[in-house]
């Protein structure tokens, strides 16, 4: 694994960004554009993915970044329920709701895995460096 200098070196972060994306369009072009409180919840959690996993790399701990990885993780399964009611709400298709869905999965099964190689990483992170 190459080493990473910045979080937007991190596949996972810039992931979570196209994902976040996809939802901002969504919530453009379709009338989830007048369904105001809706539209923000979902962009709100859909941009938590990527904004929790920067901030848990900014934090220089390798426990706090993991933490952070977790709540990112949480946010993408809290915006894979919302796109069911994307398409409850007929806002998306089926195709739609199918693709973002896996998307999401794919997502959440990376940050486990990337959650899981940092565990069996002796290094805590800058910030204990003397």
């Amino acid at each position: 694994m190459a080493t990473i200098k910045k979080f937007e070196d991190l596949e996972i972060w810039q992931e979570g960004r196209r994902l976040s994306k996809e939802i901002i369009v969504i919530s453009k072009t379709t009338d989830l554009k007048t369904d105001y409180k809706f539209k923000e919840q979902i962009k709100s959690s859909s941009g938590s993915v990527m904004d929790n996993i920067a901030e848990g790399f900014e934090r220089d701990g390798n426990i706090e970044f993991r933490q952070f990885l977790s709540i990112a993780k949480g946010s993408a399964g809290e915006t894979r329920s919302q796109i069911y009611r994307l398409f409850d709400s007929e806002y998306i298709s089926k195709i739609q709701l199918n693709t973002l869905i896996t998307e999401y999965e794919n997502l959440n099964k990376r940050i486990a895995n990337f959650i899981s190689y940092l565990n069996k990483k002796d290094y805590k992170g800058l910030k204990f460096k003397n």
